[in-house]
């Protein structure tokens, strides 16, 4: 089931952030993301209250975890959209997060599936998220939905971590 997060999933949200990032720095990083940099403990803490960060729960454990909301950063003003939109025209998809021993159950799936119905019911024309460029896995989960690469683009994550970013957009 996925839902709003409340107050009380913050330490699980965590653990999953832990759980994948612990694991990438042992097996190489598919997300380019940093253990203790982002995502932190913080996230959570910061998104729940305003309504915007959803947990998939199966069996009372968080699964997967993202934030929906229309906040578009500086970068993406660099991109050439495909599907022009601004402000609450488009839903936007943040930190989709799934630790690695619940990988391949198709919770990636049931998350983006949800992202497409709520982007539906607030009326949004498109939905548009960012990935580290070489995160072959996401990209390949967004292609597989219809998602296209509109841009790439060079930034710093949290003003510390050089990546390249790709953005890509879904047509709703």
């Amino acid at each position: 089931m996925i839902r709003k997060a409340v107050e009380s999933d913050i330490n699980a949200i965590a653990d999953t952030y832990n759980d994948l990032l612990t694991y990438e720095e042992k097996h190489g990083s598919n997300s380019n993301w940093k253990l203790g940099v982002y995502p932190t403990i913080k996230v959570p803490q910061e998104k729940i209250p305003t309504g915007t960060m959803y947990v998939l729960e199966e069996e009372g454990e968080i699964c997967a975890s993202m934030i929906l909301n229309h906040f578009q950063a500086e970068e993406y003003k660099e991109i050439n959209w495909i599907y022009p939109g601004e402000g609450e025209e488009i839903l936007v998809i943040h930190t989709l997060c799934i630790p690695p021993q619940k990988a391949g159950r198709g919770y990636g799936q049931q998350m983006v599936d949800y992202a497409k119905e709520f982007a539906r019911e607030l009326g949004c024309k498109a939905i548009r998220i960012d990935t580290y460029a070489h995160n072959e896995p996401a990209k390949s989960l967004y292609k597989k939905n219809g998602f296209r690469i509109a841009g790439y683009y060079e930034s710093l994550l949290e003003g510390l971590i050089k990546e390249e970013l790709a953005f890509l957009e879904y047509k709703i």
